[in-house]
């Protein structure tokens, strides 16, 4: 992330080290990956800090500093399109669409053309494999 000295920074040191809690850090590609699986699996864009969030928490479950039987919550409040420059080269794009509804529209109308089992009704239907 590109907070160099975060102002928060000891606050949160301490009271990690009070409480008995637990921090970790993750690198870029693992950031990219937090923020690509919570869009899968749970229709989330986050930005760069949300990767981090949902990466640390992967790493601390998969650490068992986070068990199968707790409660836990995290907090995604950060918008992906803040930060979309982590995600130049992740994914292929063919053309940008302009910020307008009407261009959206076309855009999906054309995008069903190509490819109808893709299609909002179809997918509702269930006639669709694809996520």
């Amino acid at each position: 992330m590109a907070i160099g000295n975060p102002a928060d920074g000891p606050y949160a040191s301490r009271v990690i080290r009070e409480t008995g809690g637990w921090a970790e850090d993750v690198s870029d590609v693992e950031i990219v990956s937090g923020i690509q699986e919570l869009a899968e699996t749970e229709g989330v864009f986050t930005e760069t800090a949300g990767g981090v969030t949902t990466a640390v928490t992967a790493r601390l479950y998969a650490h068992g500093r986070i068990r199968p039987n707790e409660l836990t919550v995290t907090c995604i409040t950060g918008n992906g399109l803040k930060t979309t420059d982590c995600l130049n080269g992740a994914y292929e794009q063919h053309r940008a669409i302009r910020p307008r509804l009407s261009d959206f529209e076309a855009f999906v109308e054309e995008r069903n053309e190509i490819a109808p089992e893709l299609s909002r009704d179809a997918v509702l239907a269930g006639e669709s494999n694809a996520r």
